[in-house]
């Protein structure tokens, strides 16, 4: 292993401040990029899409809990996956080992749902065993071929207006790397992170950032004090 040269603290420091550089430069190109995807078109979805879970039918709009916003993963946990019945595919566990708390996307007025063709019985078990806490649906019909997740895993990103649902954004193989934390989540959606800095759309809701953070099990609809990281 050929490793870089060891330097003395003021040559790391220096090297590290030009690296800072590039590394600004790839998060306000980030950012540009997923203000592009908030003005992306919307498709209507025509479809009246089933699903199973844990306690029963749902439609598709379902999913979102009466929220505004949905994010759909589309696991790959059925028979002929590597790892059935005990396990989901390792690459999408691994996804799942990863995704942040959701009362965090709750709090953006956006649900996130996992999706297989696996039993309700065995979505269960295995969330279980695993600790996964995301909503876990069974896809009964024409789903995952209709959003280009039959054959690999992927996230779509819907809104809603009302009772009329909208596809808004779709990524998949390397781009679902990213996925997991909260940030990148709402980054993909429609509306972002909904946080005044941002390049939205005119009229497109917006708040301080920091204002609404908080403990994930002390979200009740009220703007917190923000965050003091000093104590």
């Amino acid at each position: 292993m050929k490793t870089p040269p060891v330097v003395s603290p003021q040559e790391w420091e220096a090297a590290r401040l030009d690296l800072l550089v590039r590394e600004k430069e790839l998060t306000r190109a980030r950012d540009a990029l997923a203000a592009r995807r908030r003005r992306m078109p919307w498709l209507a979805v025509r479809d009246d899409y089933r699903f199973e879970g844990p306690r029963g039918a749902v439609s598709l709009l379902d999913l979102f809990e009466g929220r505004r916003q949905l994010i759909v993963y589309r696991a790959f946990f059925e028979p002929g996956v590597s790892g059935w019945p005990d396990h989901a595919c390792k690459g999408c566990s691994l996804v799942a080992d990863q995704v942040a708390h959701p009362a965090h996307l709750h709090a953006r007025d956006t649900s996130l749902a996992f999706a297989s063709r696996a039993p309700q019985a065995d979505i269960g078990r295995l969330k279980a065993r695993m600790g996964w806490r995301m909503p876990w649906y069974t896809i009964t019909d024409g789903f995952d071929a209709d959003f280009g997740v039959d054959e690999w895993h992927g996230t779509n990103a819907f809104i809603r207006d009302g009772d009329r649902v909208f596809r808004t954004y779709f990524v998949d193989n390397r781009g679902d790397e990213a996925m997991g934390g909260t940030w990148s989540y709402l980054d993909i959606t429609a509306l972002g992170r909904q946080e005044e800095w941002e390049d939205s759309p005119e009229g497109y809701p917006q708040t301080p950032p920091y204002a609404w953070w908080n403990w994930h099990d002390e979200y009740d609809g009220t703007a917190s004090e923000g965050c003091r990281c000093s104590g």
